[in-house]
């Protein structure tokens, strides 16, 4: 039995649930629950980059809610081992080192982050099994099974004092899953029959009426693909952590009597880690290198690479550019794109599509892929057996959490008790109520290389700015013992006009530079900023008269 404490964060007995990434967009999803100045963090993912964020690798959250309660923090736990819920990890849990808890293939994909990272002493990791519970602090944290796109995914449930908070994870109802068993949804039923206090629940597919297909509905259509290119060499782009998809492809390429070589640094370690861990069954001696694949006869061989989204350094799309150091598309080659493009990325995926055909391939888009998310009529089979008191839509964009909180409120829950909320809202909740507390700092933190947080809106505005009009560098010599200006201007464009053509108009420039510092008040040639400042409005004037355009404007000063 729990004792019941008081919370001292908040004052009362209530549940704080505070999301931290994944409301409101796409990705980074982490979840804090709050109990008793105690706190479970549920994932801990990244999101990809959209346009404007050029040069950016990542997103991960910004954890300085966390890194202001670390003393509080018992442990991360992981619903599955999808990046949009792991690849934050490493970067969290070099501020704040707590133990991580999640299935034998999520801990062995992080695994092999924590050691790109160099932490990989320093973290604690367990591996759990469906079913399980763990003791955090005065928390206990259950573990259930669903199916997802990915082997070994849970949903989580948080047993405190108040009730039960239940969290989805990733889903979708999967009859006859490719690997382990199906979604346990008689144990949704006994929690939803003793009480579900507040369920967060996923909200990807709500828009989408009826069922997702099951993932095995993939494997007649791979069937298919390899008769009809039976004397083709066969290459299947999907994400390195459908494990699930490889597992088909890799079935259909024994049968077929073809070698399987894997493509793209994320797929290699993927299906090294799977095959080892045993949710890959891979035949002896059906895997070949990369380098081997140009010799061998078409029908003798199938890849499998990343680069499905049109990512322009994955494998896929350096071979439709003919940049691919190993593998060359030739004429006759049977291509499969094995997933949907994430909104953002058609442009990109219809460009590598073309460039795949423009050399001779056949590429096949239909039926090679279906969603690891619940649809409606999913979602509601959940709703109606968790029967929860509080709902609050998580894992979507604004338009996705509204809908499903639509679908709630069909089904028959109270409005009051449905909450829509976005990063960084803090939930209260209790067994006699539930309100909107106090907002926490969140939002969403830039990687770019090395530098974590270094690239902010000025930085990304700049990087804008140079991508659409350009550089000008005015370089100024000052005598500074002497308050005066040396020699002419130097003007130095990059990515503003082609030189070559343009003299005249670079000529002209220079003359807008040297009687900007002709004009300069003597007395005040020892203030950098303000000959700076002189160059760079003179000059950003008579360019934007000429050409309108407005490169940036770099003055540099050369002091003798």
């Amino acid at each position: 039995m729990f004792k019941k404490p008081v919370n001292k964060t908040s004052g009362s007995s209530s549940v704080r649930i505070v999301p931290l990434g994944g409301l409101d967009e796409i990705g980074k999803n982490i979840t804090a629950i709050e109990y008793n100045n105690e706190i479970v963090v549920i994932d801990c993912g990244i999101a990809f980059p959209d346009d404007s964020m050029l040069g950016v690798d990542v997103v991960i959250p910004d954890f300085t809610y966390l890194k202001k309660n670390k003393n509080k923090i018992k442990g991360v736990v992981i619903t599955h081992g999808h990046e949009d819920h792991i690849g934050g990890l490493p970067y969290l849990l070099k501020e704040i080192n707590v133990p991580i808890y999640g299935s034998k293939l999520a801990i062995g994909l992080v695994e092999n982050k924590l050691r790109e990272h160099k932490i990989i002493n320093t973290v604690k990791r367990n591996s759990v099994k469906p079913g399980s519970i763990i003791k955090l602090g005065g928390m206990k944290v259950e573990f259930i099974r669903t199916t997802h796109s990915i082997a070994d995914a849970f949903a989580i449930a948080i047993h405190t004092p108040e009730g039960v908070v239940l969290h989805s994870g990733d889903f979708k109802v999967d009859y006859t899953p490719i690997h382990g068993d199906m979604i346990d949804l008689h144990r949704f039923a006994e929690l939803g029959k003793k009480g579900v206090l507040a369920f967060l629940c996923e909200s990807t597919n709500v828009e989408r009426a009826g069922y997702t297909k099951s993932e095995s509905t993939i494997g007649p259509t791979f069937e298919d693909i390899f008769i009809k290119s039976r004397d083709s060499r066969i290459m299947i782009a999907t994400f390195a952590s459908n494990i699930d998809r490889v597992q088909q492809v890799i079935t259909q390429a024994h049968k077929n009597n073809r070698k399987v070589a894997v493509v793209g640094r994320s797929m290699v370690n993927v299906v090294k880690i799977a095959s080892e861990l045993g949710y890959l069954n891979v035949p002896k001696g059906i895997m070949v290198e990369i380098s081997e694949v140009q010799k061998m006869k078409p029908e003798e061989v199938v890849v499998i690479m990343t680069g499905s989204q049109g990512e322009p350094m994955a494998a896929l799309s350096r071979m439709a550019n003919g940049s691919h150091r190993q593998l060359e598309v030739i004429p006759g080659d049977t291509i499969v794109l094995s997933s949907t493009p994430i909104p953002g990325n058609e442009s990109s995926v219809n460009t590598v599509i073309n460039e795949l055909i423009r050399r001779g391939a056949d590429v096949v888009l239909e039926d090679t892929h279906v969603s690891g998310h619940a649809c409606r009529e999913e979602i509601k089979l959940l709703h109606s057996l968790v029967k929860p008191k509080y709902f609050v839509p998580v894992h979507g964009e604004f338009r996705h959490l509204k809908a499903h909180a639509e679908l709630a409120q069909e089904l028959g829950m109270n409005r009051k008790n449905i909450f829509v909320s976005t990063i960084g809202d803090v939930i209260e909740v209790s067994k006699d109520k539930a309100r909107k507390a106090k907002s926490v700092e969140a939002g969403r933190v830039l990687v770019d290389g090395l530098g974590v947080g270094d690239v902010g809106n000025v930085v990304l505005r700049d990087r804008k700015h140079l991508s659409e009009d350009g550089l000008i560098v005015a370089v100024v010599t000052v005598d500074s013992k002497n308050n005066k200006i040396v020699g002419k201007p130097e003007l130095v464009s990059r990515g503003f006009v082609y030189v070559k053509e343009s003299e005249e108009l670079l000529r002209e420039a220079k003359d807008v530079v040297n009687k900007a510092i002709e004009g300069l008040d003597k007395n005040r040639i020892k203030e950098w900023s303000y000959v700076k400042n002189e160059v760079k409005d003179k000059l950003s004037d008579y360019l934007w008269r000429k050409t309108k355009r407005s490169p940036m404007i770099l003055p540099i000063i050369v002091e003798v």
